[in-house]
């Protein structure tokens, strides 16, 4: 696909609920790209027109849960963040969004993903952490975790350009979590599908089914995102990645209440 196809398709596979019931031009300028490139789009696709492929989506919202603009509307109202602009709003802006994408992680996110990535990661010799640039935070907070679990774990530090070697040093009977979101960091997409193409075993945390990363994971847990206006949460994700981890955590303490260590300074 072109660069442009690429957006689009992102936007409506993120976007399922809003595609259904807005205009294309309304979608377009949400989009920020041309309503005849969207009527294109559906037509290399083999559809008539853009209407035509709407009605997909307009089918699936008939039984579908909100989408993420509708949960973010009644989250307002429900929390009354209407007003004037200030330190606050922003604050209310930002707390409103992010319980939004954490309403939908519990739709999105399939039970018996989040099972095998567990068994994955607890069954794995060594556990190799990629993320970079935003994507950072999550590997830093599986690496924390996993270690206070005694679990054996290496993060693929960017620093000295080693990463794409020390990767290569990954056996069969290890594993790769790799953390990416748009717009993804181009050594954790070679390092992906390179260890793809060896058969080695990776759990993906990214924002689509379309992730370059998407290819090869065994397990993919997409969470889109959406545009905030000054920064895009990573609330969703490290919630994410803190389930993986008390999942973990319950298969290596043999408990369904585990309880996570923690250091404490004196």
């Amino acid at each position: 696909m072109s660069k442009t196809y690429q957006r689009i398709s992102v936007y409506l596979t993120q976007n399922p609920n809003d595609v259904a019931v807005h205009s294309v031009n309304a979608i377009a300028e949400r989009c920020g790209i041309h309503a005849s490139s969207f009527v294109r789009f559906a037509q290399s696709l083999g559809y008539r027109g853009f209407k035509e492929l709407q009605a997909l989506f307009q089918r699936r919202l008939a039984t579908a849960a909100p989408g993420f603009e509708a949960r973010v509307k009644a989250l307002e109202s429900e929390l009354d963040t209407t007003g004037e602009r200030g330190e606050m709003a922003n604050l209310s802006e930002l707390v409103v969004r992010d319980i939004a994408s954490l309403q939908g992680l519990l739709e999105d996110v399939a039970e018996a993903d989040l099972a095998l990535a567990a068994d994955l990661i607890f069954k794995a010799d060594t556990v190799y952490l990629l993320g970079q640039m935003r994507s950072a935070p999550v590997a830093d907070l599986l690496r924390y975790v996993l270690t206070m679990l005694g679990k054996r774990c290496i993060l693929l530090d960017p620093a000295g350009g080693l990463s794409t070697y020390v990767a290569r040093t990954i056996s069969e009977r290890d594993l790769l979590m790799a953390v990416s979101f748009r717009f993804y960091a181009k050594e954790v997409v070679n390092i992906a599908e390179e260890l793809g193409e060896r058969g080695i075993d990776i759990v993906a945390i990214t924002d689509s089914t379309l992730s370059p990363l998407a290819k090869s994971a065994r397990v993919l847990f997409a969470v889109p995102e959406h545009d905030y206006t000054f920064s895009r949460s990573l609330a969703a994700p490290m919630c994410l990645a803190q389930a993986l981890t008390v999942s973990v955590a319950a298969r290596i303490q043999q408990d369904k209440s585990p309880r996570i260590p923690t250091v404490t300074g004196t």
